[in-house]
């Protein structure tokens, strides 16, 4: 058998970092998730928002899903 074989080498990522290094990856990985997640966000908003549009110029009910936009009656 091979000497390699019976103790493989530690992981690519791992070997010879630093713990700084380390750090600046998870704190680089973890800005990266929060980006992807807000441009999620956005998107979804958007599609929500082209949706009311269309909506409104088809003359169909406003369906969303927050506090409406006026009163619906002559309360004060």
């Amino acid at each position: 058998m091979a000497e390699d074989e019976e103790f493989p080498e530690p992981e690519a990522g791992k070997r010879g970092q630093s713990r700084g290094e380390r750090a600046r990856q998870a704190a680089a990985a973890r800005e990266e998730q929060r980006r992807a997640k807000a441009a999620a966000k956005l998107r979804e908003n958007l599609m929500r928002r082209k949706s009311q549009a269309r909506a409104r110029r088809a003359g169909e009910a406003d369906d969303s899903q927050g506090l409406p936009a006026a009163k619906t009656d002559e309360s004060s």
